[in-house]
């Protein structure tokens, strides 16, 4: 059986899927990226490896998330996309009359719009994290409550309290203040669900042109309460993937599908996952700019360089393009 791997490495998390030739989702892996991209890649292509048995031969990959161009080059990818692409792709190919897609990660938010299939807007969040998959663990675990039941419990709050959402620190402090003055946790927890959906709408949908259907994906969309509170702001259905958490893999894997259609995987195998890879940096000396310059070896072999404006070191190991 032929199969397609997407990997979608994020700050928080590190997804793998496998999809067959008809785009049915074989396999799916979320962990824990923890900080360290290369491990997290490496166990979860190992984890692969043992689940999918040696039955399936993958015939191509695809890479995103903020962690891609490093991932490509462990694994050997056929086609590197940012996240905008990849959400897009997955959600027009899972919903097909998908117009608006709104997705909210660990430490991310953003919105696409799409018409007639193609992506015709977007907008990602800025600099506040209030709203994202991390901002809603953090109130979790101060409420001691598990992350699975906090938004079940907004489903039973008769009158939800009005929460500043605006801002992060602005959300817990009022949170803190409305536990004080004795409302229930139901309320505070939906009440905290409005906030952040009105924060979202006014500053990541700000000016977009919201039409339905509309798909919500991404970790949050697994919170009932923020479904809930969606449906209740913009008055309209709101679809929920089956595969919302991974969906960013799944478009890097129906990528690679179509990439490779007719031609050879540059897929390495999973010997990758044994590797020995180390990522390093240094200062570049040869003029004012003093670039910061990453570089990723496999034992001792230079793999790619990059991070210098003139591109002395990056076109010294490989070309950008190829990754980019």
């Amino acid at each position: 059986m032929h199969g397609y791997l997407g990997i979608d490495v994020g700050s928080v998390s590190t997804n793998i899927v496998v999809i067959d030739d008809h785009n049915e989702v074989k396999h799916k892996l979320y962990i824990r990226t923890q900080g360290q991209p290369i491990k997290a890649v490496q166990k979860g292509l190992q984890k692969v490896k043992e689940e999918i048995g040696e039955d399936l031969t993958i015939m191509g990959v695809g890479t995103t998330g903020s962690a891609r161009n490093l991932t490509a080059l462990m694994v050997g990818a056929d086609v590197v996309k940012n996240e905008i692409t990849a959400h897009a792709v997955a959600a027009s190919t899972l919903v097909p009359d998908a117009k608006t897609v709104i997705e909210i990660g660990g430490q991310d938010s953003k919105i696409i719009i799409i018409r007639n299939g193609v992506v015709a807007d977007f907008a990602m969040n800025t600099v506040c994290a209030a709203g994202t998959g991390s901002f809603l663990d953090q109130q979790a675990s101060r409420l001691e409550l598990p992350i699975e039941e906090f938004g079940r419990m907004a489903l039973h709050s008769n009158n939800p309290v009005r929460i500043a959402g605006r801002c992060s620190v602005f959300a817990e402090s009022d949170m803190i203040h409305k536990q004080q003055m004795g409302h229930s946790l139901e309320d505070i927890v939906a009440g905290l669900c409005e906030a952040l959906v009105r924060n979202y709408l006014n500053n990541v949908g700000k000016g977009k042109n919201i039409q339905s259907k509309i798909v919500f994906q991404g970790g949050v969309a697994a919170n009932h309460g923020m479904i809930e509170a969606f449906k209740r702001e913009l008055k309209c259905e709101v679809v929920v993937p089956e595969y919302h958490d991974v969906m960013g893999a799944i478009g890097s894997a129906l990528l690679a599908k179509e990439t490779t259609k007719g031609q050879s995987t540059k897929f390495k195998g999973f010997k990758s996952a044994m590797a020995q890879y180390q990522a390093s940096s240094f200062e570049c000396n040869s003029c004012a700019n003093s670039c910061e310059v990453i570089q990723i070896l496999e034992g001792e072999e230079v793999l790619a360089r990059w991070g210098d404006r003139c591109g002395k070191w990056e076109n010294g190991s490989m070309k950008r393009e190829q990754i980019s």
